[in-house]
């Protein structure tokens, strides 16, 4: 099998549905190693079927991004078995809950905080060693127009993905003499379950399909790709 990926090694957090469980079998697709995070072992067991249908490679590592110290043990196996990283897509959020800020429980704001933030952080400083021993380190966040909306009942969502957009920017802006890149992706409108949760009575043929994300992801992904810092909006691209 090769591809335009062939041999790199990608992480995906929440890769076992929506965006995230394209992202992995497209990479897989391209010839990626594929290193699967999610919490449920079921789901992600049915991605890597599909992937090695399509005669890719996956590892699964099943466990909560909460789990801080997950993730500086996932840091520390990766470089003892592969010695580097090529691509890390943080793509793991949740909504959190839709409510006003002064009604928001401490538990539910410290959960959207540990998983949209805090989980990304740890990511990135657990892998920025890995990926400066690639060649060509790229990294991609999945953020939200949600951030600079700021519509009522959202600030959990919306705070954390602002927060999320100055932290890619800001290491974007410590490794830009590095061989990392590193940039967002706003999807938009997309046909996924937190969509469905947060906007119950939308027609979902009406919007973006996971799938139609994925060549994005990939020029992100590449040796080639020279964008950095950047914010893109998939709606932009397609208008």
């Amino acid at each position: 099998m090769s591809g335009r990926l062939q041999d790199r090694l990608a992480v995906i957090t929440g890769a076992s549905r929506g965006i995230g469980r394209a992202v992995a079998l497209g990479m897989a697709a391209e010839g990626a190693h594929v290193i699967l995070v999610a919490r449920t072992v079921g789901a992600l067991e049915e991605v890597d079927d599909e992937i090695r249908k399509v005669g890719g490679k996956a590892t699964l590592v099943p466990f909560d991004l909460t789990d801080l110290p997950a993730i500086d043990r996932l840091g520390a196996n990766i470089f003892e078995r592969w010695g580097k990283l090529d691509v890390f897509v943080g793509n793991a959020g949740m909504l959190g809950t839709l409510t006003p800020l002064s009604h928001m429980e401490p538990k539910d704001w410290d959960k959207t905080l540990a998983v949209n933030v805090t989980a990304n952080w740890r990511m990135i400083r657990s892998f920025e060693p890995l990926l400066k021993r690639s060649d060509a380190g790229r990294a991609i966040f999945v953020t939200s127009g949600a951030a600079h909306k700021c519509k009522p009942y959202w600030g959990g969502y919306s705070i954390t993905k602002a927060a999320l957009d100055a932290m890619m920017k800001t290491w974007a802006a410590e490794v830009e003499k590095s061989p990392i890149r590193v940039n967002s992706i706003s999807p938009g409108p997309t046909r996924t379950a937190m969509r469905k949760k947060a906007m119950p009575g939308e027609d979902p043929t009406t919007l973006t399909k996971p799938a139609d994300l994925v060549p994005l992801f990939i020029e992100l992904a590449l040796p080639s790709c020279t964008k950095h810092g950047e914010i893109i909006e998939y709606a932009k691209m397609k208008a």
